[in-house]
């Protein structure tokens, strides 16, 4: 067999789990992949040094492929999305007092989106009346799911982001030391980093982004288009080899060893207890018995590129004055996006793939089958929390309805 040496980025989050265990696990191995890891700390960082050339592929945020498409970053690159990698795995996380003011506002569980909503609406309309200064909310990278939805459950629950909330950038390991020293009230970030400021004592999850738009996209495979192009066998012996490690990572008898794995320093480098949070749905035990749709590895078609959700990133980019809409802009963002390089990879497994490119997207309350080239496929729920859909053949109409505030 031979063997392809391929380097990957990734930044510290349980998220990264699938990759890892593409390594650590031998499903790379498998496949004739040499699979080596880099960790990074920002996602700045990862976007500019694949840009030059540093390394093949990286577990990378969803928006950020769409952004290189677009003509948004520093330094040019055409990537391609062969495979996503899991739903959901984000928390908006608020300090300690701003959470007991929101309480006292307006009682709330981290999995009612709307009652937080409100509850941080209170609190802004009183700091207004009291002139006192905007609320700083942190998220990851402006091209970012973290940025979109925290956006999108502000401006439903009528605070208006950048007007009556701040919104800054700080990479996912620093945030729980900027709440706990004040510089921040609250942000958005993916596993364990929540966590970690729950057990410090500064933060409480206000709520998730399985709460927000259940079954919703956060990290996706980027591989850069140049070496796809001249390495097909490659990229399809690393997608399948990350494919078997979604299915590992997903089912849960391995999950105690998987935060194991995770655990060291070489990759998340935080105690197992806390990943573990992630993969078994405990992250906001005020909730109840948690959400165990939290974070998704690998169930309801988890690792099947969707052009919507693409598409979905790339209305919300216009909606926050990041890019302008054109029909043009509109078909970049989601032609990097590749279904037909995931069929391709995994045509050879037992693999139920879906048979569309698209859905529409937030119009499921329950799980429901959905056509796949073989075997059974269920996807759902995946609701939006204030009940809205986005169907991507009525982009126009998306765009024309959403409140621009």
């Amino acid at each position: 067999m031979t063997v392809t040496d391929i380097t990957a980025a990734f930044l510290p989050l349980t998220d990264s789990a699938i990759l890892v265990a593409a390594r650590e696990c031998g499903f790379a191995e498998e496949e004739g992949i040499a699979l080596s890891l880099l960790r990074e700390t920002s996602w700045a960082n990862v976007r500019d040094r694949m840009a030059i050339g540093q390394f093949e592929a990286a577990h990378l945020l969803a928006p950020m492929p769409i952004a290189f498409a677009l003509g948004l970053t520093p330094l040019s690159l055409d990537l391609v999305v062969p495979m996503a990698m899991g739903l959901g795995g984000n928390a908006v996380t608020v300090s300690a007092a701003l959470h007991a003011q929101m309480q006292e506002a307006h009682p709330f569980e981290p999995s009612s989106p709307a009652d937080a909503g409100k509850a941080l609406a209170a609190i802004v309309q009183r700091r207004r009346a009291q002139g006192l200064d905007n609320l700083q909310f942190a998220v990851v990278h402006p091209h970012s799911g973290h940025n979109f939805e925290l956006c999108y459950w502000l401006a439903a629950s009528g605070v208006t982001p950048d007007v009556d909330i701040d919104i800054v950038v700080v990479p996912p390991p620093f945030m729980p030391d900027a709440l706990s020293s004040g510089q921040i009230n609250g942000f958005c970030v993916g596993e364990p980093w929540n966590s970690v400021a729950v057990e410090a004592g500064s933060g409480m999850i206000a709520t998730t982004k399985s709460a927000i738009w259940k079954s919703s996209p956060e990290k996706v495979l980027g591989v850069r288009a140049d070496w796809a192009s001249g390495n097909r066998e490659a990229l399809g012996a690393l997608v399948r080899a990350v494919y078997k490690a979604a299915q590992w990572c997903g089912e849960q008898e391995n999950h105690v060893a998987l935060s194991e794995i995770l655990a060291r320093d070489a990759y998340v480098g935080q105690p197992a207890s806390l990943i573990l949070r992630a993969l078994d749905g405990t992250v906001a035990p005020s909730s109840g018995s948690g959400d165990p749709r939290f974070f998704v590895p690998f169930d309801g078609a988890a690792t099947f590129p969707w052009q919507s959700h693409a598409l979905w990133f790339y209305s919300q980019m216009v909606r926050w004055g990041q890019i302008d809409h054109t029909a043009e802009n509109a078909e970049r963002a989601k032609r990097c996006y590749r279904p037909d390089l995931y069929r391709a990879a995994l045509d050879a497994l037992p693999a139920p793939i879906p048979s569309a490119n698209a859905k529409v997207e937030g119009a499921l309350t329950t799980a429901q089958p959905m056509g796949a080239t073989q075997g059974a496929l269920m996807l759902g729920p995946d609701g939006f929390f204030d009940a809205r859909t986005f169907d991507p053949d009525k982009l126009e109409a998306y765009l024309a309805e959403q409140k621009i505030v």
